[in-house]
């Protein structure tokens, strides 16, 4: 299908007279505001709502398929190919739709807080609160700073949440779309409305130019302790990084991404996106205080009458969502930058119960551990549902990792036996039992076991191995009950338990048989020994 092209320019795109350019927070939020975008809650925050879709779209993610990069992509569910055709014509159709709007706002920045690795990132929006999150998210220009690109070309994304793609004319798999071209150095995003694919795209980026540096980009939150120690926090949705990471004892780097380059770590982003799922201020006070004027709220429903969020209130989706600037917490690192890390946590929330709450890592355990990637979720909503499912996101992060796994893991394994590095695989899910059946681990004792692993008080202690899964799990913890400690003594019938660790032993050995050219010693001292 041939189009009229009105321009294929970026350049005269961005020339538009009603183009708004890094405008600043109160601006944006007026513009929110003036344009019913969103509503202001009672504490200054923007609240919008993204429709249909509440979360990201993997299935919907393309990468285009080009010669420069064919050979480095891991081509397959998480990084499907699209042909440069595809990606051409609906470049040009996205062009013509945003050269069409009234308003366009654009946010310059970085990824990146190491300024000899950071990426420029150009984020062109047709919403405003798009562009507020943008800036709340990315980092910032300085007052008076000029953006720089003379080091590296930047990366763009097109953001035209109001674009639906017509899958039979334009090759996609639904109306929504967002796009990778490393070659043309930009991000398509279309027929979604959820804020997050701009962050988690950036990310993808990220992971793809990194390791061609020699640093590793990690999908984990980050903090410093007051002796200097750094601590590093692998997770998936819902395992508690960015609760756990957020530590009045201890200053916060970043939540969620970070490179480790020869120089140390560093955040690439420079802000957070917090779940605020039942959200309260005595169990959270960092992240609540922070949700305040400029912050984002995604699809939290608000009292009509006095615009308090309700953060128990699941109705629009279990993934509400607060966007806020690093400065917005009280107990930061300026800049996000930091020396190697010390110690490293693997958070599982395993609702089988099985898994120690707590377990010191050998080398090839650790590696077993972050391939695997491993959490789990429920089967459904219902009330009553008590099997879990499995679920293993390759180095707690493979719907971002455009590179075969073993480019990440391999840097890792080095990276840490270079440093010296200890590394812990923690449970926050159950004890005494699976999901419906015995509870969720309390947060003051997962906070008690973290402290103690990064004060050195499990370097010595008395520990016992877990017959089926051979980790070595501590007897005492300051401020944890003993019987909480090794899960068989938790559950009130041990025959369950042997059961449910062996299906879940199981499980892992099945998911690992994807990898190949793995160290055989990682498989066979890494994993369950079953």
């Amino acid at each position: 299908m041939n189009i009229i092209r009105k321009t294929n320019n970026l350049h005269d795109l961005l020339a538009k007279d009603q183009v708004h350019r890094n405008l600043s927070v109160p601006k944006l939020v007026e513009k929110v505001l003036e344009r019913k975008e969103g509503t202001l809650t009672s504490t200054g925050a923007i609240k919008a709502e993204t429709g249909t879709y509440t979360g990201r779209s993997p299935k919907d993610k393309f990468t285009v398929d080009e010669p420069t990069s064919r050979e480095l992509v891991d081509w397959g569910n998480v990084n499907q190919p699209i042909s440069v055709e595809i990606f051409e014509e609906l470049y040009s159709k996205v062009m013509n739709h945003l050269q069409d709007l009234e308003e366009l706002f654009v946010f310059e920045g970085y990824a990146g807080a190491d300024q000899s690795s950071r990426l420029p990132i150009r984020v062109v929006n047709e919403r405003a609160w798009h562009n507020l999150f943008a800036h709340q998210l990315f980092i910032r220009l300085a007052d008076g700073e000029q953006w720089d690109t003379t080091n590296e070309k930047p990366f763009t994304i097109l953001s035209a949440p109001s674009f639906k793609a017509d899958p039979k004319v334009d090759g996609t798999r639904s109306e929504t779309f967002i796009i990778v071209s490393f070659e043309k150095r930009t991000i398509l995003i279309g027929g979604t409305e959820y804020a997050g694919e701009m962050k988690k795209s950036i990310f993808s980026i990220m992971n793809y130019l990194l390791p061609q540096k020699e640093i590793l980009p990690m999908h984990c939150s980050a903090n410093i302790g007051q002796e200097g120690d750094v601590a590093l926090f692998f997770g998936l949705s819902g395992t508690g990084k960015t609760t756990l990471s957020a530590d009045a004892d201890r200053r916060l780097i970043g939540d969620d991404e970070h490179g480790w380059s020869d120089n140390g770590i560093f955040n690439i982003e420079g802000g957070c996106y917090a779940k605020c799922i039942q959200l309260t201020q005595e169990k959270e006070p960092q992240i609540f205080d922070a949700i305040r004027f400029g912050s984002v709220l995604e699809n939290v429903v608000l009292d009509p009458e006095t615009k308090v969020a309700d953060y128990n209130d699941s109705s629009l989706t279990e993934n509400t969502r607060a966007a806020y600037p690093l400065q917005a917490m009280t107990n930061i690192v300026e800049p996000s930058l930091a020396g190697h890390p010390n110690t490293i946590l693997f958070l599982t929330a395993d609702a089988f119960g099985v898994l120690p709450p707590i377990s010191k890592l050998t080398k090839e355990q650790a590696m077993y551990h972050f391939l695997s990637g491993y959490t789990s979720k429920l089967a459904g909503t219902e009330r009553g549902i008590t099997e879990p499912e499995a679920t293993f996101s390759t180095c707690f992060g493979s719907p971002f990792l455009p590179l075969r796994p073993t480019v990440y893991a391999e840097m890792l394994g080095r990276k840490m036996e270079e440093h010296d590095v200890q590394v812990f695989l923690v449970n926050t899910g159950w004890t005494g039992g699976a999901y419906g059946t015995g509870s969720r681990m309390k947060l003051s004792y997962t906070r008690a076991m973290i402290r103690a692993a990064l004060q050195g008080e499990l370097t010595n202690t008395e520990t016992t191995k877990n017959g089926l899964f051979g980790l070595e799990t501590p007897l005492h913890v300051p401020g944890v009950p003993d019987d909480v400690l090794v899960p068989r003594f938790a559950w009130s019938n041990e025959q369950a338990y042997e059961k449910k660790a062996l299906e879940l032993a199981n499980q892992f050995k099945e998911n690992f048989k994807k990898f190949s050219n793995v160290d055989e010693k990682i498989v066979k001292l890494g994993g369950p020994l079953v």
